[in-house]
């Protein structure tokens, strides 16, 4: 299927969604949505431009704070439809990017990366004090105001308003890799010495890349401020700007489409694990270092190695190495699972509180899975140990089926299901036995 004809239908599924999703679940795509923007506007100036910005959530804070005064000014009729608000977040924000823009690509690397990242502190703590821009420490609200015949008060209206800003948003900025100046910002990341060489401004190109970065970051911002209807200063903190560089690179900040799928997958399991457990920031983190570790590509690169293997050898073939894998996955996930919610359970103040009610040597019952479980028996901290090693012997094996396949593809009797690679596709091939050690 062409390329085209896949986002197309892709589309014309998110338009159907709310057709088939409860009102909570609605909710949950829309921020999936500005979660998506927000991280390919980031990986205009990190993926694309190869510049480390550790303070990108102050241009989505300032993109949201402006639409908010945009709705806060406007009258019952308004001067600007809502539709249109997000404008206002996209040009503030293009105009403080190009300030801090400027300053901050003076400098490259790590000096570069503290930069954004002081400017985006320094915002953070002058913000509760300028109340008349940012509201102080309560923030601001505003109201969302019928517009262009439609109400604009149901969370189905802001989803579309909200899908059709993306939509657009991440098409220019698609459309933008294929244009000269995308191209040069490719420059940029790779040899910026050679760029500046060949007679380029190399930091007028930098600073007009963050720029454009701020912009649509303060789109996303805008879009936020709709979908919510209130801000405070907390949206410059830096937990937001951590959140979109982790989204970014766990999706593939190599590819286009990465940054999309990481933010879309890391919020939705955000908003449906974070009720279940106090530890998902944690489980995040660890996400975050296996996929470093073992997987930089991130998520999309992931599923390009599974695709080359499963062109390159039949399902027969890979099906004991796939099952010992996700016997591995499994084992090792929930012995982790297990670990981090009985220790976080068995350290808390209220289970504390509990044992010393319950008297001396007497540990009250943890409900986990389903079931009870007692720190004071020895079954308790067996599971966990038993699990992990189980997870780590499936994965010995694996890695032995795996190289036995590709040993039995070397000598020729491994049943591939594609003809020999000639000599043009050497490449491919040792990108394929990396990523077989990786798995």
């Amino acid at each position: 299927m062409k390329k085209t004809n896949i986002i197309i239908i892709f589309v014309v599924l998110l338009f159907c969604l709310p057709a088939f999703l409860s009102h909570s679940l609605v909710n949950a795509v829309n921020q999936m949505l500005i979660a998506a923007l927000f991280a390919c506007a980031f990986n205009l100036v990190c993926g694309q431009g190869g510049m480390l910005s550790f303070g990108h959530s102050a241009y989505f804070g300032i993109g949201a704070f402006a639409t908010l005064h945009a709705m806060g000014v406007m009258g019952a009729e308004g001067i600007m439809p809502t539709p249109f608000l997000p404008v206002a977040g996209a040009l503030v924000g293009f105009s403080v990017g190009l300030i801090a823009g400027w300053f901050s690509t003076k400098r490259t690397g790590v000096y570069f990366s503290m930069i954004t990242l002081a400017l985006a502190e320094l915002l953070h703590t002058v913000a509760p004090h300028l109340k008349g821009i940012f509201g102080g420490e309560a923030g601001l609200s505003g109201m969302r105001m019928p517009s262009l015949g439609i109400s604009f008060g149901t969370d189905i209206h802001v989803y579309y308003l909200t899908l059709i800003w993306v939509l657009l948003a991440v098409g220019f900025l698609y459309f933008l890799t294929f244009t000269p100046f995308g191209r040069l910002v490719f420059a940029l990341r790779d040899n910026s010495h050679r760029l500046r060489f060949l007679g380029y401004n190399v930091h007028r190109l930098g600073t007009m890349t963050f720029a454009l970065s701020a912009m649509f970051a303060g789109l996303a911002g805008g879009l936020q401020v709709i979908s919510i209807e209130a801000s405070n200063y907390t949206v410059f903190d830096m937990h937001l700007s951590a959140e979109v560089v982790l989204n970014t690179y766990i999706g593939g900040v190599n590819v286009f489409i990465g940054p999309l799928l990481g933010a879309a997958v890391m919020t939705f399991m955000g908003n449906a694990f974070s009720d279940l457990t106090r530890n998902w920031l944690l489980y995040k983190g660890v996400i975050f270092i296996l996929f470093m570790m073992f997987m930089p590509t991130g998520i999309v690169g992931f599923f390009q190695i599974l695709f080359t293997i499963f062109r390159k050898y039949s399902l027969r073939i890979l099906s004991p190495f796939l099952l010992l894998a996700s016997i591995a996955a499994l084992l090792l996930g929930f012995s982790t699972v297990y670990t981090v919610e009985m220790m976080q359970r068995v350290l808390s103040q209220d289970y504390q509180m509990l044992a010393q009610l319950a008297g001396a040597n007497v540990w009250p019952a943890i409900v986990l899975f389903g079931r009870e479980w007692f720190p004071g028996t020895g079954l308790f901290y067996v599971v966990p140990v038993f699990l992990f090693f189980s997870g780590l012997a499936a994965l010995k094996l694996a890695i032995i089926k795996w190289h036995k396949i590709k040993d039995n593809d070397e000598s020729g009797v491994s049943g591939a299901t594609l003809p020999e690679k000639s000599g043009n596709d050497v490449s491919e091939q040792n990108c394929e036995f990396n990523a077989g050690e990786k798995v």
